[in-house]
Parts: structure tokens; sequence; C-alpha cells
């Protein structure tokens, strides 16, 4: 028998509108088309959810961090924490489910990773070093999004690169991911994961 968990779809990135579409807000672009795949309302500011964008629906929340990636980690927890608390039953409590969506630098454009698990290596991401550093300990399920690497390894490279706008052809990609993202929380949901 599977259960129905109450599930909170969290992404990082760089907030819009001057990051929006940057290969560093990834997570940003697939949650904002994963609305359309989940069936959630248009996004809303919210205070009490550290003033990130909201989306709710009877099964799912998505929720858009409002910081600079490399300071995602309290935002984060701030609007785990209220998420929780909106829930009614303990039940629902202990079953509910985080799942952050982020960019992946080690991974090819297109493709997606699934972590499960307390305890997984931030790799170097800043920003999933600042959501570990916040939730220490803390079971939750991460998908990196692909956003593939520069050939170069020097910083300075690195960020020029993450920090570019996708092309409309990316952009496209990140529709495809969505699906991708949107089968995986579904599974997640139902237990299945």
């Amino acid at each position: 028998m599977s259960i129905v968990r109450p599930i909170f779809v969290a992404s990082i990135g760089n907030p819009s509108p001057t990051y929006t579409n940057t290969l560093h807000s990834a997570g940003h672009t697939v949650l904002t088309l994963l609305r359309t795949w989940l069936i959630t309302p248009p996004f809303e500011k919210s205070r009490p959810y550290a003033s990130g964008l909201l989306s709710t629906s009877p099964d799912y929340t998505l929720w858009q961090s409002p910081s600079l990636m490399n300071l995602s980690g309290k935002p984060v927890s701030t609007a785990w924490r209220t998420f929780l608390s909106s829930l009614s039953t303990q039940e629902d409590k202990s079953a509910a489910r985080l799942v952050l969506v982020h960019d992946e630098l080690e991974l090819p454009i297109g493709k997606i990773k699934v972590r499960e698990g307390k305890g997984a290596s931030a790799k170097g991401h800043n920003g999933l070093k600042s959501v570990l550093g916040a939730l220490p300990g803390m079971d939750f399920t991460r998908v990196g999004v692909g956003i593939g690497r520069c050939v170069s390894r020097e910083s300075r490279d690195v960020a020029a690169y993450v920090m570019r706008k996708m092309t409309p052809d990316e952009v496209g990609i990140m529709a495809d991911v969505a699906g991708q993202v949107s089968a995986v929380v579904r599974e997640i949901r139902r237990g299945v994961r």
C-alpha cells in the first residue's frame, strides 16, 4: 500500500528578473515550468514563506527562493518550517517531503540526477552548502538539473558560464526537464520513491 505525502518543491537560484533563465537559476526555470505539469496556480509572493514565490494546490506546494543562490539556506529553512506548520496532522508532518531543485554543473544540459537521503555532498555547490548548513542532518530529495560545464576550470570562467542567459533552445530543453522532474515528484508524493 502506498502513501500520499504532502510535497514541498523548492528551487534555489538567483532572484528574478535580473537572473531569470540564467544557467545558475535553472532550478527556478524548471520550477516555473513544473507549475504547468503539476497544475498549480500562478506564483505569488508570500511573506510567511520567506517572501519567496509560492504556488499551492491541494497536491503540491511549489516555492522559489527569493535570495541569491549562495544565501539560500535560511529562506529554504524558513519556508520549509512554514509549510510544515500549515499541515493539519502530525501524520502529514511526518510524511511531508522536501524536494530541492537546483542547477548541476557536472551533468549535461537536459539531464537530471536525483539524490535522496541525508549527508549527500554539496560537491562545491555553494547554494547547496547553504541549504545543508541550514537543515543539518535533514533527509530530503535533491534534483540536480544539468547545465553542462564550460571547458575551463578557472573560477572566473565557470562563474561567467553559469551566469549567462540560456539560449531559446536551452529554455526549450528545460521544458522537457520539467516533465522529467514532474514524474519524480509524483513518485515521491505516492511514496514510490
